[in-house]
């Protein structure tokens, strides 16, 4: 053979190989472009693989068969002040209302004192409600929105959260200055 019949082999064969790389690199975009124009069928046909998985919930839950701990601690926030046993209930009150007098003189009138036994409880119901307990921390609602407390946070009318339990089938929520708000 000689070297001007190698040269033309050579550029036959060439075109030839052109031609191999062309078809692979054009079937591979056909199959590109139909796996990018079917995908959106696969996803929408199987959404539950795809989308955010719903939250689940539950009234009731499982609870580990483990014995109960033998020593329960309590916040010292729970445990209500007792009086000493000396000292005289007063009949000062000692929260201030922000009254203003009036411009009598009421110097001649002695003032009156009523005998509630030292205990005065405060005007109104609690500015909150409770709407679920679940794992240890209790869902409440007020005039500004909704909260998750546990025990010791402050709640909304500036007491802490002492107790979570349950009484006779409901759940109850003890504040720290022993006021009880049932479900």
């Amino acid at each position: 053979m000689t070297a001007s019949e190698e040269a033309e082999q050579e550029a036959e064969s060439a075109p030839a190989r052109k031609r191999s790389g062309d078809r692979v690199m054009a079937a591979t975009g056909f199959l590109l472009a139909t796996a990018a124009a079917f995908f959106p069928w696969y996803v929408f046909f199987n959404q539950e693989s795809f989308g955010i998985a719903p939250m689940g919930y539950s009234e009731t839950r499982e609870l580990p068969d483990a014995p109960g701990r033998a020593i329960v601690s309590v916040s010292p926030l729970a445990i209500p002040a007792q009086p000493k046993s000396s000292d005289q209930p007063s009949a000062f009150d000692p929260i201030v209302t922000a009254t203003v007098p009036d411009g009598q003189d009421t110097s001649s009138t002695p003032p009156s004192s009523v005998d509630n036994g030292g205990a005065q409880a405060f005007p109104g119901k609690p500015r909150y409600r409770l709407l679920h307990v679940a794992n240890g921390r209790a869902l409440i609602e007020d005039t500004s929105g909704m909260y998750i407390v546990r025990i010791g946070s402050v709640l909304p009318d500036n007491s802490r959260l002492a107790k979570l339990e349950q009484r006779n089938g409901n759940w109850v929520i003890v504040t720290s200055n022993g006021e009880v708000i049932q479900r």
